[in-house]
This record gives C-alpha cells, sequence and structure tokens, in this order.
C-alpha cells in the first residue's frame, strides 16, 4: 500500500508540470480521435467478418467501467488512456505489422498515439485525491485483463487473419461504447 501511496505521488509531481496545466477539451479531443481512429480501423478491413464467424469470441468487456452512474470524470479518461494504450500496443506490434496495410496501420497508430497526448495531458490533473486513484486503478486493471485476453486469442490462433479482423471488430465496437459514454459523462 504505501508502494501505490508513494507512486501516485511520484505521479502527480511529474504531471503537476506547466504541460499538464494545459487546458483539457477532452470531448473535442475524443470526436477528433474517435472518428480519426474509426476511419483507420474501417478501412483496416481485409475480409468479410462473416468468414470469420468460427473465430467469433466473448472477449468480457469490462461494461461496468461504462454502465455504472458514480463514475468519476478521472476514471473515465483513465479508461480512455489505458483502452488507448493497449489498443495501440496491439497493433504496434511485429504481427500486427505482418497482418495489416502498413499505410492504414502506421494512419491507425499515429491517430491512438494522438488520442494518448491528448489524454495524457488530462489525465493527472484529474487525480485529486487517493480514493479516486485507486477507483481509477480498479478501472484500468479491468482494462489490462480485457486487453490480456484478446492478447491471448491473438496468440492461440496464430494471429491468424480471422483472428485480427475479430479484434479488429472488436476494438472498433469498444471504442464506439466508451466514447459515446465518455462523451456524455465528461
Amino acid at each position: 500500500m504505501a508502494f501505490l501511496v508513494s507512486s501516485l505521488t511520484a505521479l502527480v509531481m511529474i504531471f503537476s508540470s506547466p504541460i499538464s496545466s494545459m487546458i483539457c477539451d477532452l470531448p473535442q479531443s475524443l470526436d477528433l480521435g474517435k472518428q480519426e481512429t474509426f476511419t483507420a480501423l474501417k478501412q483496416m478491413q481485409r475480409i468479410s467478418s462473416f468468414l470469420c464467424q468460427k473465430d467469433r469470441k466473448n472477449f468480457r468487456f469490462p461494461r461496468k467501467m461504462v454502465d455504472g452512474s458514480q463514475v468519476q470524470k478521472a476514471q473515465v479518461i483513465s479508461v480512455l488512456h489505458e483502452m488507448f494504450q493497449q489498443t495501440f500496443n496491439i497493433f504496434g506490434t511485429e504481427q500486427s505489422s505482418a497482418a495489416w496495410n502498413m499505410t492504414l496501420l502506421h494512419g491507425l497508430l499515429s491517430g491512438l498515439y494522438r488520442q494518448l497526448e491528448d489524454l495524457g495531458t488530462c489525465l493527472v490533473p484529474e487525480m485529486k485525491e487517493v480514493e479516486s486513484a485507486l477507483r481509477m486503478e480498479d478501472s484500468t486493471l479491468a482494462v489490462r485483463r480485457y486487453f490480456q485476453g484478446i492478447h491471448l486469442y491473438l496468440k492461440e490462433k496464430q494471429y491468424s487473419d480471422c483472428a485480427w479482423e475479430v479484434v479488429r471488430v472488436e476494438i472498433r465496437r469498444y471504442l464506439f461504447i466508451v466514447n459515446k459514454f465518455a462523451r456524455k459523462e465528461i
């Protein structure tokens, strides 16, 4: 517990620099990024999702993060940041480079990177109390578990074209859900 508190304190100190005091216009950032990310993910489709029905899987998206009425702005920002980071990690792999058109993949990764930067400027100013930070840790842990399932699925399916298509559709779907929720809550 002491490590967690000291880590949070260090993060607050690091991000209390002038860059984090910039005005956070999150809804505009989300809308712009959502369009760019959605467009890239749509354009990346190489095979019909219908052909991959046998490969479909329920990754158990942690809906409680976006269905709760007690979710705070800091938690929403934290969850979005973690989701974009994990999406960036999946599509930034060597296996992903072999599966997708490099121009489209680069566009997706660039858009995700910009979204991560935007969310990063908003994240820490919202972390004002330890209780809020602990709730954010629970939320980000749920997101990490969700993406761990996606990583394991890709590995199990040996990064097949259908596995990538299932993941592309899944990520596009959750981005829609989370962005819709975030725009409503923030």
